[in-house]
């Protein structure tokens, strides 16, 4: 039998004001749900302070993290994490109102791989976003994000944002690895102008702890483009990188960025 741990985190809905209205209650009762979707992202941060409780620095360095979000985490509501260990992988559920939110798992492999930049093209964001159609993202598109920091203030505030109260971050000047999955969506974001879509899974590799304030884009490749029960999903593999210069983690990244609902209208 492994070893369990479990945390608690009163949810918050940090994009209630963006773009995305599928974190708007009104809009997203329009879908089905019944108020704002707490961002995926978010989720994904909350899920990620079980590993780092467990292995510290060294997670950030070399952790493995898996996500898939399966219902959707409320703003107000308790989010019950769990992660049980066995041979080494910690399986996360996360639980909130009587429902299975999200599933995931993360270990610590023994050795980092190798990711090389010029593996990865690296293309700025569009100039002019237009409306999301199939061109936006074709599966083998090279697409950037606009460059983006979370220094000082910004870096307490998300921190507060997610409620993490692992201390490591402010005591070593680290950023918390929940802003390279956040970095993904800016992927999408950047590139067309996008009605309301859902995040619904991320497969992440770290390479390197990130420093508190530095700077982070992404060189994603499109890898998927397709419709599943009338949503059209997306999928991109990514290299997220610090100052221009260091791989922070390789990414695989799920959306949903035309909701059946949407792509009917």
């Amino acid at each position: 039998m492994g070893s369990r741990q479990t945390y608690r985190v009163l949810a918050y809905n940090t994009s209630k004001q963006s773009e995305n209205k599928i974190h708007d209650d009104t809009v997203a009762r329009r879908f089905g749900f019944s108020g704002g979707l707490v961002p995926g992202v978010d989720v994904m941060a909350y899920m990620m302070h079980l590993p780092v409780e467990k292995w510290g620095r060294a997670f950030l360095e070399r952790g493995l993290i898996e996500a898939r979000f399966v219902k959707p985490v409320y703003d107000g509501e308790i989010a019950e994490l769990a992660g049980e260990e066995s041979n080494g992988v910690l399986s996360i559920e996360v639980h909130s109102c009587g429902e299975l939110c999200a599933t995931g798992s993360a270990s610590l492999p023994a050795s980092q791989p190798s990711f090389s930049l010029t593996d990865f093209e690296a293309v700025a964001a569009v100039a002019e976003r237009k409306p999301v159609d199939a061109n936006s993202y074709e599966v083998g598109k090279w697409l950037g994000a606009v460059p983006r920091t979370w220094a000082g203030d910004a870096a307490t505030e998300y921190r507060t944002d997610i409620r993490e109260t692992e201390t490591i971050y402010a005591r070593e000047g680290l950023g918390h690895p929940g802003l390279l999955p956040r970095v993904m969506n800016m992927v999408l974001v950047d590139n067309a102008v996008l009605g309301p879509w859902i995040h619904v899974g991320t497969r992440m590799r770290l390479l390197s702890a990130a420093g508190i304030g530095d700077e982070l884009t992404a060189r994603a490749r499109v890898t998927g483009n397709y419709d599943k029960k009338g949503h059209r999903f997306v999928e991109l593999d990514a290299l997220v990188v610090g100052n221009g210069n260091t791989p922070l983690a390789h990414c695989q990244h799920i959306a949903i960025y035309q909701p059946r609902e949407q792509a009917a209208a």
